[in-house]
């Protein structure tokens, strides 16, 4: 281990591509949140390390169980019993959709869960590494592909050693630590139109066969990329389903309740000294509006609120201070323009 692998590890979600790094996601509980003081005065000293914790605590994201999340860790779960005998051909999953709608969280969490619930059986039959996560390089060779799951083992990579001398070393090893699920991000990566992206996916499929585990992937709109076309796009269709990821939408009611709901949950994780409780919930409608329903943006907006709440003594989310986040791209290209007469009828400031 080099000397800068121990502050790697301290933050994991930067190093989920490396067993060391995955294993400190599995093993991360949520901390209970800074409890606010009642009655209690601080000197400057505490004043400035209560502040410091509250402001760590919210850069963390809440993992709300959302619908994606629940099909996938259902549905990815059922695709591991499904395969536990299969010698090949084994059923894998796709989660698809857009930017922020929470594709690599899912299949994360999914992850998460097959590790932990394989830590809690019998200590004889624990495999030595439930699962591993990996992410498709942009213009992905199969050597690429293959160094990545290296990369996650730690498997060293002479610069002579060969695309299949590190397949076979990579098979070999999951082989040995019992791997039953494999995450792989970014898939949209994978181009089966140009020769490099062709041989990469078959690559990929040469793992899935050598590998005896359910392979569950995720990308940006695969459905309408070149994964699914052609003979080798035909290939994985029919070994893989999809479930897409999509924006909160406030069509039907039950649409919004699912989003009121995402919402209450953020509510209910802040901790600000003179936030009033509802407060965000009843800006549901502008914080739709402001995020278009994306829950990357969401989050981004609630955290950065409360951030700036405590670091400017307010200790509390207002819609002007909701106003003044600047979110990403993908959400502000979303909003109405101020000419539309639609700013005119948000909810007013709290």
């Amino acid at each position: 281990m080099t000397e800068q692998e121990p502050d790697l590890v301290q933050n994991p979600y930067s190093t989920l591509t490396t067993k060391e790094g995955w294993r400190a996601f599995v093993d991360e509980h949520a901390e209970p949140p800074p409890p606010l003081p009642s009655g209690t005065v601080l000197d400057a000293d505490e004043a400035e390390s209560y502040k410091e914790a509250r402001i760590d605590y919210h850069t963390r994201s809440v993992v709300v169980a959302t619908p994606t999340i629940r099909k996938v860790v259902t549905t990815g779960r059922k695709r591991i019993l499904l395969n536990r005998h299969q010698l090949s051909a084994r059923r894998g999953l796709i989660v698809s959709g857009s930017s922020g709608t929470g594709k690599t969280t899912a299949i994360t969490q999914l992850g998460k869960n097959v590790e932990q619930l394989a830590r809690r059986s019998s200590a004889g039959t624990v495999p030595a590494l439930p699962v591993v996560f990996v992410t498709v390089p942009p213009g992905a060779t199969p050597k690429m592909l293959a160094g990545e799951f290296a990369r996650f083992l730690g498997i060293p990579l002479p610069h002579r050693m060969s695309q299949v001398e590190i397949t076979n070393a990579v098979c070999d090893l999951l082989a040995r630590l019992g791997t039953t699920l494999v995450l792989v991000d970014e898939i949209h990566n994978l181009d089966l139109t140009t020769r490099n992206g062709a041989e990469a996916s078959d690559q990929l499929k040469y793992l899935s066969e050598r590998i005896a585990a359910t392979f569950v992937l995720a990308g940006l709109s695969v459905e309408t990329s070149s994964l699914f076309q052609g003979t080798r796009g035909q290939q994985i269709a029919g070994r893989y389903s999809v479930v897409p990821s999509k924006p909160f939408n406030r069509r039907s009611r039950s649409d919004r309740k699912q989003w009121q709901a995402l919402i209450a949950t953020m509510e209910g994780a802040l901790r600000l000294d003179r936030h009033r409780p509802g407060t965000l919930l009843a800006l549901e409608a502008y914080l739709h509006e402001r995020t278009h329903g994306l829950i990357g943006s969401l989050s981004q907006l609630v955290r950065e609120a409360a951030v700036d709440a405590i670091d400017t003594g307010t200790e509390k989310i207002t819609k002007r201070a909701l106003d003044r986040v600047e979110l990403d791209h993908t959400a502000q290209q979303s909003q109405p323009s101020a000419s539309s007469g639609r700013r005119g009828r948000r909810p007013k400031a709290a």
